[in-house]
């Protein structure tokens, strides 16, 4: 058990991607990973994720929808650190719209960043982990991997088509030693509202307060799943989605 005089190297020597990674769920799983002795590639399209340059860390702005970028990421894993141990799949984007005004170029985008990105990044990390036999992937999906609310049709098609995934590749990782699982967050007091509504963060904060727990999730608390997902903690995980949402995903309402 960690205590307060003591020091949690649980990812010392490791490799990490971490998509999505200048703020919310993405940062919080930077930086946790790295304060238990993780190397990062941070990975955003913002130039944010810059300033995160440091000893350890290193940022890479990028497109997670593209196949140069995921490639690029893995190989700088691999020239800058030696190795790839761990992929986080957190970069997500949201749409607010009625199918009948959404334009497929919309429906395409929401698609790409959420679901398409994690395919490709999956895939080359894959490339990586494969030949050492060992790894974890973990994909950061939604209650929205089996739930739906109105004008969220392409966000809850991302992730339920990311769930899937999750499923379907940990059945060819695992014989390569490799885990995939997903953490299935709930509202979660990020920034990824902030186009559709004036205080994105207030308005998680306040619509969190829908689940049985009563409350929003602070990143960190998201970060903490991830963190335990990629680890030999556990280490008998293979497909699962463990849903960490406040009880939404079983709530009736």
């Amino acid at each position: 058990m960690t205590t307060l005089n003591s020091v949690d190297n649980t990812f010392a020597g490791k490799v990490a991607i971490v998509t999505g990674a200048a703020s919310g769920i993405g940062l919080a799983t930077l930086e946790l990973l790295h304060s238990r002795g993780a190397s990062v590639v941070a990975v955003d399209r913002h130039g944010d994720v810059l300033a995160l340059a440091r000893p350890g860390v290193e940022p890479l702005v990028a497109d997670v929808a593209s196949e140069a970028s995921a490639a690029l990421a893995a190989s700088t894993a691999v020239d800058r650190y030696g190795r790839l141990d761990i992929l986080v799949n957190n970069a997500g984007i949201l749409l607010n719209k009625p199918v009948i005004e959404m334009t497929l170029d919309e429906w395409n985008g929401v698609l790409a960043v959420n679901a398409t990105g994690a395919f490709l990044f999956s895939r080359e990390a894959m490339r990586v982990m494969v030949p050492a036999g060992q790894g974890a992937i973990v994909n950061v999906g939604s209650y929205a991997c089996y739930q739906a609310f109105p004008t969220l049709a392409a966000y809850a098609a991302s992730k339920g088509a990311l769930a899937q995934l999750t499923r379907a590749l940990s059945l060819e990782a695992i014989e390569h030693g490799i885990r995939v699982n997903a953490v299935g967050s709930g509202d979660v007091v990020t920034n990824i509202a902030n186009h559709i509504h004036g205080d994105g963060q207030k308005f998680l904060a306040e619509h969190g307060r829908n689940a049985p727990i009563r409350r929003a999730a602070e990143p960190r608390e998201i970060a903490e799943v991830i963190a335990f997902l990629a680890s030999e903690k556990a280490s008998y995980l293979v497909g699962s989605v463990v849903m960490a949402d406040g009880g939404m995903s079983v709530a009736l309402r």
